[in-house]
């Protein structure tokens, strides 16, 4: 028979999945950090899961958090699991199975703020000069990561790309973000060049591997004579099959360019381009603002993160044009304020 923390712990996850518009992989961490959270519980009371009415004690929380700290996970994965836990008590609280506040004890845990890696635009320049544009595969690969350093998406938001969702005119790329939020993120000249290329030479080639697709059908997508809407929702970026490509592909396909490029692969993930994008944005002049809409980030401090590498530049910046930066530039004015007045 099953205890009441199972039979609830299933309730939880349903409700978020219909509740949130989370993707796939935030939900399996929500299932996996509770799963692992019951699992210590069922090692602390035994395999019947005890207390079978599901009074989960802050000391219990507390030990937990001390056995994943024992184990040597990171404070970041250890904050994301007792935020998780957290969540779950509440839902206890409304079950009417915990008292009102209990999940308030539960404090969360402060994290050591990591600075984001990056990649140099040195080494940008080495790995998308890597990809070898022959063929329809590397057409892909090309424009997949023009498009995630130009415009900074997601691996999650890349990957779900429609044909549609390009803006060729006005240079713009409709990304759905987490929790569902649409947003328009600029897209380069240099992007919009491979993806045309893509689009043009290498597409259509790879969307001819669909079982069942004649070779009829596929010149009439490639001429345009296919229907508009039935077009423009079709997956952007396509594996060897003619798939919508997966998360996993892509994260594949960076490191075999990484190490084609003589980049180390520990160094870089699909998200160091999307850091990369926004540290070059603001090291190049832009405002945080407009970089945290870029982003999709829902608070300015979450931007913040990456202000972090410009100290070099901001120092250059404040040479250059502050009147009382250096002696030099302080002499050099008193200097010119005499000769004036004589």
């Amino acid at each position: 028979m099953r205890s009441v923390l199972e039979q609830c712990l299933e309730e939880f996850l349903a409700q978020v999945a219909v509740s949130r518009s989370q993707s796939p992989s935030t939900l399996n961490a929500y299932a996996n950090d509770l799963e692992q959270f019951m699992s210590f519980l069922a090692e602390t009371y035994g395999p019947d899961l005890a207390p079978e009415d599901g009074k989960v004690s802050l000391d219990d929380v507390r030990a937990f958090i001390q056995d994943l700290s024992k184990k040597g996970y990171k404070s970041s994965s250890i904050a994301r699991k007792i935020s998780c836990v957290r969540g779950f008590l509440k839902f206890l609280e409304r079950r009417g199975v915990l008292p009102p506040e209990s999940a308030r004890a539960v404090t969360p845990r402060k994290v050591k703020q990591e600075f984001p890696k990056v990649l140099s635009e040195a080494e940008i320049e080495k790995l998308l000069g890597a990809v070898d544009t022959s063929t329809p595969l590397g057409k892909r690969d090309r424009a997949m990561l023009e498009l995630l350093y130009g415009s900074g998406l997601r691996i999650s938001e890349l990957r779900n790309l429609n044909v549609g969702d390009i803006d060729y005119s006005l240079g713009f790329v409709q990304v759905l973000g987490k929790g569902g939020k649409e947003r328009f993120v600029p897209v380069g000249s240099v992007a919009l060049g491979a993806l045309a290329d893509y689009l043009e030479n290498g597409r259509p080639y790879l969307e001819g591997k669909q079982g069942g697709k004649t070779a009829a059908a596929r010149d009439a997508f490639v001429e345009g004579r296919a229907t508009a809407l039935t077009s423009l929702r079709r997956p952007l970026f396509l594996n060897r099959f003619g798939k919508r490509l997966s998360v996993r592909s892509i994260r594949r396909t960076l490191e075999k360019h990484l190490l084609a490029a003589g980049l180390d692969p520990s160094r870089c993930s699909p998200h160091t381009l999307r850091h990369s994008f926004a540290t070059h944005l603001l090291k190049g002049g832009a405002d945080l603002r407009s970089v945290q809409d870029m982003l999709g980030h829902a608070s300015v401090r979450t931007t913040q993160i990456y202000t972090h590498v410009l100290p070099e530049h901001l120092r250059e910046v404040y040479r250059s044009f502050h009147p009382r930066a250096s002696r030099g530039n302080g002499a050099e004015s008193e200097k010119n304020s005499t000769e004036e007045r004589r």
